[in-house]
């Protein structure tokens, strides 16, 4: 495999860029009408333009990352995470015109991204799940009934095509359900084309910890410890650590082993995330992520195994280049996402970076395409860069951030970097173990 097309932006386009070129691998960069003066555009091989600013016009239109693929003879395409990372219809779309998707299937993207299905086959696999409906409801209000009951209130109502916190409602009472369940079914076939609904357990006050994984669907697969994203806004991940507070390793060996054996049985290929609620020292399954996830640096910087490179390797058809023997988790790594928007009411914030100073020093890591003199565009997610510190113990990585958030300069934009303040300096998280709707709370959001 000698040329790869990048089918993203941003900061993991460039972290996909240095893999590359570590591995001797040559780069096609694919950018949008606003996205020319972006870092890895730069630095590419070679660059092609596939549509106006519009996502749907550049990012999201299939048919034309492929031809681009085709005018520059590259042999692979990288989806990054977000955009086209998980659509199935782009997976087989590249592999049918004869090009190698670096991820998995097409067929496994669609069974774990349906989260009726996954939720069936990580059961058959011996993974930990929600208590819940065991499939999709119906129009049987009295079953429906009946099934929560038996789950017992609270319940949450799901969209088995949602994800990023859409689609889903929680359900505290059997005087709410068939309401709750015929509107939930409504705005699932609005916004995902998938009006089938399922319902669970809802947990009060759960953490989200999350088990990154790798497989080369060879029959091996690795698991690389768990990471902690409890720390929320809207569903959306602000503060990411590895490994997550309170959990032994014994605990972790658990779970982390009846991950990797659900790979090798559903024949996963690449690297994915498994992603649990955890309340009362117990997992529940929610969903995979069949990507490479924003978090992954943390999970990097503990075990010293680098995930774009595996990925690569994988694709192009080698093994594993380690088991699980080989697999030792030290120290701690923290993240936190540097977001362009106001830190008090979200808005984000576009603009030119007038002047920029990234933090340094030993334990430090920054993941970003931005540069003094670069325009954030209006028409991405805000996400500019990713701030992460390592450290021989949890208070020791909490204490680089901390150092590492003001050292960093960001002029010209409004960012996030005082809110990440707030949470590093803020009791409970220096505690550990925070649950999803800690941050809401302490911002007043819930």
């Amino acid at each position: 495999m000698d040329k790869v097309l990048i089918a993203n932006r941003g900061e993991i386009a460039l972290r996909i860029l240095r893999a590359c070129k570590e591995l001797g691998i040559k780069t096609v960069a694919v950018h949008s009408t606003a996205d020319r003066n972006l870092k890895h555009v730069l630095l590419a091989d070679e660059s092609i333009c596939i549509g106006g600013a519009s996502a749907t016009e550049s990012y999201l239109n299939i048919p034309r990352i492929i031809a681009a693929a085709e005018v520059t003879n590259a042999i692979a395409i990288h989806p990054g995470y977000g955009f086209l990372a998980e659509n199935a219809e782009f997976a087989d779309a590249v592999e049918k015109s004869g090009f190698i998707f670096i991820g998995p299937k097409a067929d496994t993207i669609n069974l774990m991204g349906d989260k009726v299905s996954a939720i069936n086959a990580m059961k058959k696999a011996g993974v930990p799940c929600v208590p819940g409906s065991d499939g999709p409801l119906t129009a049987d209000e009295e079953r429906n009934k009946a099934i929560a009951k038996r789950i017992g209130y609270p319940i949450i109502v799901k969209a088995a095509g949602g994800g990023g916190g859409r689609g889903m409602r929680v359900v505290r009472s059997e005087a709410e359900l068939v309401k709750s369940i015929e509107t939930t079914k409504a705005e699932a076939g609005a916004a995902f084309g998938n009006d089938v609904v399922y319902m669970e357990k809802f947990l009060e006050n759960p953490r989200h910890v999350e088990i990154q994984v790798l497989a080369d669907g060879q029959g091996n697969a690795i698991h690389l410890g768990e990471r902690d994203c409890s720390m929320q806004r809207r569903h959306q991940k602000v503060v990411e650590e590895a490994p997550a507070p309170g959990i032994s390793e014994q605990m972790r060996n658990k779970i982390g082993d009846r991950c990797r054996k659900a790979c090798i049985e559903i024949g996963y290929r690449g690297a994915g995330t498994f992603e649990f609620l955890y309340e009362n020292g117990e997992f529940y399954f929610i969903e995979m992520n069949t990507r490479i996830q924003v978090e992954h640096p943390v999970s990097e910087m503990i075990t010293g195994v680098d995930l774009v490179k595996e990925q690569l390797r994988i694709a192009a058809g080698q093994p594993l280049s380690i088991d699980q023997s080989q697999i030792q988790i030290r120290g701690h790594a923290i993240e936190c996402r540097i977001n362009a928007e106001d830190p008090n009411n979200f808005i984000p914030s576009p603009g030119k970076i007038n002047m920029f100073h990234s933090p340094g020093g030993l334990g430090v890591r920054w993941d970003s395409h931005i540069y003094a003199g670069y325009t954030v565009p209006p028409y991405y997610d805000s996400m500019i860069g990713k701030l992460i510190t390592y450290g021989e113990s949890r208070d020791e990585a909490i204490a680089r951030m901390r150092h590492a958030l003001d050292e960093l300069v960001v002029d010209g934009i409004k960012t996030n970097v005082p809110l990440q303040q707030r949470i590093m300096a803020d009791e409970n998280f220096y505690a550990g173990g925070t649950n999803i709707h800690y941050l809401e709370k302490k911002l007043g959001l819930s």
